[in-house]
């Protein structure tokens, strides 16, 4: 026994795809990320602000505290350990544009500094709830 033949889906997921219609090419899906942005807390609403720019429809803020001591925090002419982290989902083909304006931003804005990463995610679940993170129409 195959090890799909255990577990066999109840349906044909090609089933669901839409059709071509009138010689329309059907695109791929645009893989989505995960960005982290850490930054002070009182620039939490600037910076996500300007990733919303972006066309980024779900953002998550929570508020975080840096671990650094008084010593190191002193030496880089940092005073305040208050963080915010941002957690956007944004499309793969906008990450380099996003990731060049918050590198701008954090070099340009007084006490706007921070850092940023990506994480690639592997998949939703539902069409719906893609096309909303995504920001695509149907």
């Amino acid at each position: 026994m195959k090890k799909n033949d255990r577990f066999p889906l109840p349906f044909d997921p090609k089933a669901f795809a839409p059709a071509p219609q009138n010689g329309e090419r059907m695109e791929a899906p645009c893989k989505l990320t995960l960005l982290v942005t850490v930054v002070n807390r009182q620039k939490a609403e600037f910076y996500a602000d300007l990733i919303q720019s972006f066309e980024v429809n779900m953002q998550l803020i929570t508020a975080a505290k840096g671990t650094a001591s008084t010593e190191t925090l002193h030496y880089l002419g940092l005073s305040d350990t208050d963080k915010s982290v941002i957690f956007s989902v944004i499309r793969e083909d906008r990450t380099a544009a996003v990731l060049s304006a918050l590198e701008e931003r954090f070099r340009t804005v007084k006490n706007g500094k921070g850092i940023a990463f990506t994480v690639p995610m592997s998949g939703t679940i539902g069409v719906a709830i893609y096309r909303f993170l995504s920001n695509t129409q149907a």
